[in-house]
């Protein structure tokens, strides 16, 4: 937050018009049902022993002693961690044993994510399951099936895709990089489309300080006055091995004075930024998310945040990442269990491929992830539609494809039914021996959401797919992309706020001259 006491200049505290037309915008809107959540009702997949568990957490302990921690170009950190305990030499933060579990310990267990739309705010932590899509992208595959670079219509594209989708929870950050605005001002485009286009919850920027504090400034706007509520979760990237730049720290101390959630997450390619073994992945992990972790209670005891884990091994081969391996799993499982004894959120997984094509690899690569995130104990899961090529491109067809299949992992997620209904005594007695269940009463009381739907894939018989154009996945995928889209209503908004944003967006980006680098 700036030293200003109201970040807008006095504009979330006008007074609000439009309110009739902002009425007559919410009866004509389709009604959306939220994202379900998911409460996890399945037991955790705990892969390590204590003993395991026990040995990582004091190897971890060792590294932020012996080796340390680098906070490069950020003398206000060096000096924060020297009044707490730590010891300094030149940029290298050494932190004896348990001050960085001990500052992490007013970090919170769980918080809420407070979205536009109440019914969409979300609880991050505990049993529950947030899911939100890709973030990063340069490139785009368009419907046209071409590879090029992204354009803010393609973020407001995925943005109103995130909303109309019936599974994911949340509406991201930067869904895609629009190339076509310059590096200094897309920011603000980006943060106005999630909060017009959409009414879910959503990222903020961590690409400089400055655009946290825009970040921040339009949040206040939107909710009125953020009073210490929690509205943002935005990503933290840990530039492994151990090292924390000013960057990154300096949009993490603008969030967590703010009160609002950060991500402190490792990003990982096994071999190259952590060691080959997944004991060790997982120890340098655990060092790295509890300084970064420790640091935010530095700036703000009870600042909420969430253990990152973003690991992939590598083809040592070409160097290229690889997606969907055993490996990453088992080091999203151990981190999940280390996460849950710190007592915070935990991030990982998504629907992570290398393909080039929304094709069998990407599938099998993706489900591999999106299985190992939900019984990992995955509380906030980042990438959870859209990725595609390690990352580097957000499809249109892979993320309705995904989003359809994350309706998988809220059926996976529930418990199974034990009650007269699910023990189906009853359809046995009536069908008996040598009969069939399609027209018992069990049957026709159950079967409208007996067994998960999908939205995407196709189930006809042979002859009638062939009529209809033997179509593909991908062809499937296009086909519903382009019917969300033409579906899609915006969510109501007071236009006294809209004018406010659109106010605030025109006169920063009137502040700056433009830069593309």
């Amino acid at each position: 937050m700036s030293d200003s006491a109201d970040p807008s200049g006095g504009r979330a505290r006008r007074s609000r018009g439009g309110g009739g037309a902002a009425r007559r915008a919410e009866r004509m809107a389709p009604k959306l049902r939220p994202a379900p959540p998911i409460h996890r009702e399945i037991p955790d997949l705990d892969l390590l022993p204590a003993a395991t568990l026990d040995l990582i957490e004091a190897n971890a302990e060792t590294v932020l002693e012996e080796i340390g921690v680098r906070f490069t170009d950020n003398p206000q950190a060096l000096a924060r961690w020297a009044d707490a305990g730590a010891r300094i030499d030149g940029d290298r933060v050494r932190l004896p044993p348990g001050l960085a579990r001990n500052l992490c310990a007013t970090a919170p267990a769980r918080f809420t994510q407070q979205a536009r739309n109440p019914a969409r705010s979300v609880e991050i932590g505990g049993r529950d399951l947030v899911l939100a899509p890709v973030y990063g992208p340069p490139f785009v595959r368009d419907l046209d099936g071409v590879r090029r670079y992204a354009t803010l219509q393609d973020f407001r594209d995925f943005v109103k895709l995130a909303y109309m989708s019936p599974n994911l929870h949340h509406s991201g950050g930067t869904l895609c990089e629009p190339t076509d605005v310059p590096v200094n001002k897309r920011h603000l485009d980006m943060l106005l489309a999630h909060m017009t286009l959409s009414d879910k919850p959503f990222m903020g920027s961590v690409t400089d300080p400055a655009r946290a504090r825009d970040s921040v400034a339009m949040a206040e706007i939107l909710f009125g006055g953020l009073a210490g509520r929690t509205v943002m979760t935005s990503l933290i990237n840990i530039n492994s091995p151990l090292s924390f730049d000013a960057t990154m720290m300096g949009a993490l101390e603008i969030y967590a004075g703010a009160n609002q959630a950060t991500i402190i997450s490792p990003f990982i390619v096994g071999g190259a930024m952590a060691p080959v073994s997944v004991v060790g992945t997982l120890t340098q992990v655990l060092a790295e998310c509890m300084a970064g972790i420790a640091y935010a209670q530095l700036i703000r005891p009870g600042a909420p945040v969430i253990f990152g884990t973003f690991v992939t091994s590598i083809d040592m081969n070409s160097g290229a990442p690889t997606f969907g391996t055993p490996e990453a799993a088992q080091v999203t499982y151990g981190a999940g269990q280390l996460a849950r004894r710190l007592g915070v959120p935990y991030r990982s997984a998504g629907a992570f491929c290398g393909a080039k094509l929304p094709d069998a690899q990407a599938g099998y690569e993706s489900a591999n992830s999106l299985n190992a995130g939900l019984l990992a104990g995955v509380n906030f899961m980042l990438h959870a539609a859209g990725w595609l090529e390690g990352g580097l491109v957000a499809s249109f067809e892979k993320f309705v494809m995904d989003d359809d299949q994350l309706g998988i992992l809220h059926r996976m997620a529930r418990a199974l039914p034990v009650d007269e209904g699910g023990q189906a005594l009853d359809a046995m007695r009536e069908v008996g021996p040598g009969g069939h269940y399609l027209g018992c009463a069990h049957t026709q009381a159950h079967y409208r959401d007996a067994f998960w739907r999908s939205d995407v894939l196709d189930y006809k018989p042979y002859e009638t797919w062939e009529e209809e154009g033997a179509r593909d996945t991908a062809d499937l995928a296009r086909a519903r992309v382009r019917k969300l889209l033409s579906d899609y209503v915006a969510p109501p908004l007071d236009p006294a706020i809209l004018t406010a944003l659109e106010a605030f967006v025109a006169e920063r980006k009137a502040a700056e001259q433009d830069a593309f680098s």
